[in-house]
């Protein structure tokens, strides 16, 4: 499912608009983002949890060349899915 299937989605079992649908899901994602930068989680009960994990500084080769270069550590977006969710697939 992409974007635009979700908002048709949301659209259709929340009884309003594709626009509406759309500002919330972009309204959503916003404060998703947001929270993770400041360094927050943001759990939804019964779905999972949005945190920020960090990948430690490695060192990695170019495929092109062959050479050895230096990957910095980073901060990423990791997702735990939680048990409702888990069970929901089972």
């Amino acid at each position: 499912m992409n974007k635009s299937e979700l908002i048709d989605a949301v659209a259709r079992h929340a009884d309003i608009s594709k626009a509406a649908a759309g500002r919330a899901i972009d309204a959503l994602v916003g404060s998703i983002k947001e929270s993770l930068r400041k360094g927050d989680m943001v759990t939804l009960v019964g779905f999972g949890s949005f945190y920020v994990g960090k990948r430690s500084a490695r060192s990695g080769r170019n495929p092109r060349t062959g050479a050895t270069i230096d990957i910095g550590e980073a901060k990423v977006p990791k997702f735990r899915a939680g048990k409702e969710l888990k069970d929901s697939l089972n």
